[in-house]
């Protein structure tokens, strides 16, 4: 049986392509979430690929889904840097879970520096644009 694993992408990523696109490239989400889901099929998983501009709808869905997955790759956006409640949720669920940023959150924002949720998750990766999710991907594989 394939091993599945829930990819997140929390606020704003929606509207990859779209939004301040020197940052996150024109590039947009459907195209992007193809390619992820491609690279899964290569990889012989299941992905499943959820999006919320809500912090209790990615809460839910890591709870409903900690009996269904082998592991959890999340772009939390804007959450990542003050989310506890996110964070309380990857701890709770006991699932290997990476932390992924299209841009470098270390070369931003100070605010953008903060990650309440990478001391729960076993790896975080940023600064690779789309390919972020694939190397999130392909270091996942070799954890479950």
């Amino acid at each position: 049986m394939k091993k599945k694993i829930l990819l997140i992408h929390g606020p704003n990523l929606n509207m990859l392509g779209e939004r301040e696109t020197g940052i996150y490239g024109k590039e947009t989400f459907d195209s992007i979430n193809q390619q992820i889901l491609a690279h899964a099929e290569q990889l012989g998983i299941e992905c499943e690929i959820f999006q919320s501009n809500c912090e209790g709808a990615l809460i839910d869905k890591m709870q409903e889904c900690r009996q269904k997955v082998d592991g959890i790759v999340i772009n939390a956006g804007a959450y990542t840097h003050y989310s506890y409640a996110i964070r309380d949720a990857i701890a709770s669920i006991k699932i290997p879970c990476i932390e992924v940023h299209c841009s470098n959150i270390y070369n931003r924002e100070d605010f953008r520096k903060t990650s309440v949720i990478a001391p729960v998750c076993v790896g975080q990766i940023s600064g690779f644009g789309k390919y972020s999710y694939m190397l999130a991907l392909d270091a996942i594989v070799n954890l479950i």
